[in-house]
């Protein structure tokens, strides 16, 4: 979109280690909206220089959920661009004479000292309670053979930043003003694997591929310095900085996958929530609408507002109920046919194969289904019934049990109207059994009508019983209703 504010890179850098965090869209989420304020450009870059954990389908996952939820980029490892390779496995070549420039202006180090040493280092600060801790800069100043000296010495060096003791702590941030940020250590910049570290990468990525604004979650607060210290000596101007506050569970806990599956942006595609409701949920987190405004916005009407000034910085409690409530709000909103559509996409796509008479079953029960329906997954079981062929039908225990004495007069009469019934829409059928079952037997409605959703579904609770007689048809219908009544 057209606007008054320059044109602005931003980009969003996921690690290929896993099944895709919320996270990444959620900061997807704004750094796009920004970009299209802006008329600028949303970057993508896969950041797989963490080899440990690196799983090979984790980029395929990340950029397939990103394009479900609606959140396409400009540039990336599959779109390409003018600032390319995006993975910054495929940019190795590019770090290393930045390191190297870094030791020869004394602002890094050569470390060679081990694991094992570093980790007995961490015992004794915590033993000791030493105010001061991280590396203790033993191999700073000193040549390979001096350190091979030294007891926890290793051949393969890493380089580590040297932090001076006055290095800024306080930087601005287009969300939160003025942020002070605790003292850094000396942080490793190249890996012994040649790889760089996060810290190392993302100031060379961001300054090379022209990002004007880095927008992440607020546990980067403490690194920015570093970072700040990074782009001062290599001589670059820095990006703007916006922390977003981060994801919570209802305890106040960070959300992780380990003990939230909604951590897990698979998740919602696996459980049938609509890209364009997660959307919107993701935007309420932290961009709450002003007092008149409407929860339910689309992404344009989100981008046509922004404003940094607008994100609150108190972590937002990720409230599945208020994203349930959303997700049915936009089933609801959906036409009958496009809802129909979506039904038959998730059913194929994530709980099991269709033939096209039963895609047709689950696209005509939409409007049937399309006032009760939370989450695309809700609608398999309750038309499990449809799905069955009729001599397979299963009364259940429970269902059976309810009957009463009336249920056999009750099917006879209901069989005998239905078979000459012309019209058999639902407000057909309705009208005719209340007619037959209600004024003519003198029935109360919930006796009346219980002994025939258990012939039609084999279940007390089913979807509304007139759609479901005429989603199934007069002959399923009656087939059904004459095999219960045979049963009694």
């Amino acid at each position: 979109m057209t606007s008054d504010l320059a044109p602005a890179r931003l980009r969003v850098a996921p690690s290929p280690t896993g099944d895709p965090h919320v996270g990444t869209a959620y900061m997807s989420l704004f750094n796009l909206a920004y970009a299209r304020r802006t008329g600028g450009a949303f970057v993508l870059r896969i950041e797989d220089t963490d080899r440990a954990r690196y799983k090979a389908d984790s980029e395929a996952q990340v950029t397939q959920t990103l394009r479900w939820l609606g959140l396409p980029w400009d540039e990336g490892p599959d779109v390409g661009g003018p600032y390319g390779p995006y993975r910054q496995s495929e940019r190795l070549d590019t770090y290393k004479p930045f390191v190297d420039r870094l030791v020869e202006d004394g602002h890094a180090y050569h470390c060679w000292c081990t694991p094992e040493r570093l980790a007995e280092l961490r015992k004794e600060q915590e033993r000791s309670k030493n105010p001061v801790t991280g590396y203790d800069r033993l191999c700073y100043g000193m040549t390979r053979e001096q350190r091979a000296q030294l007891p926890g010495f290793s051949e393969n060096p890493v380089v580590r930043m040297l932090v001076p003791d006055d290095v800024p702590l306080q930087f601005d941030d287009l969300i939160r003003g003025t942020v002070s940020a605790p003292r850094p250590d000396d942080q490793v910049l190249l890996k012994t694997d040649g790889f760089p570290t996060y810290h190392l990468a993302v100031v060379v990525d961001d300054h090379l591929m022209g990002i004007t604004h880095v927008v992440r979650g607020e546990e980067w607060i403490s690194s920015t310095p570093k970072h700040l210290l990074l782009y001062r000596w290599l001589g670059w101007d820095a990006p703007a900085f916006a922390h977003m506050p981060l994801l919570r569970n209802p305890d106040r806990s960070k959300i992780s996958k380990r003990r939230n599956p909604a951590a897990r942006l698979l998740w919602f595609v696996e459980q049938g929530y609509l890209p364009e409701a997660l959307r919107n949920f993701l935007q309420l987190l932290a961009y709450p609408p002003a007092d008149g405004e409407s929860e339910v916005a689309s992404f344009e009407e989100f981008v046509a507002g922004f404003e940094w000034s607008k994100v609150n910085t108190v972590g937002p409690i990720f409230d599945i109920d208020k994203l349930n409530w959303l997700n049915g709000t936009y089933i609801r909103n959906l036409s009958v046919a496009e809802l129909g559509d979506r039904l038959v996409e998730f059913v194929r796509e994530h709980q099991r194969p269709l033939t096209d008479a039963e895609a047709a079953v689950v696209r005509g029960s939409a409007a049937m289904l399309q006032p009760r329906l939370v989450l695309l997954s809700d609608a398999l079981d309750q038309l499990t019934f449809a799905l069955t062929p009729d001599a397979d039908l299963v009364v259940e225990d429970d269902a059976r049990a309810q009957l009463t004495d009336a249920a056999p007069h009750v099917l006879d009469t209901a069989i005998g109207t239905l078979e000459s019934l012309g019209d058999f829409s639902h407000e057909g059928i309705d009208e005719a059994l209340r007619m037959a079952l209600v004024t003519g037997l003198g029935l109360k409605p919930r006796v009346a009508f219980a002994a025939l959703r258990v012939g039609i579904t084999g279940r007390r609770v089913s979807p509304p019983l007139f759609e479901s007689m005429e989603l199934l048809g007069r002959d399923s219908v009656l087939a059904r209703l004459r095999a219960l009544r045979a049963s009694l």
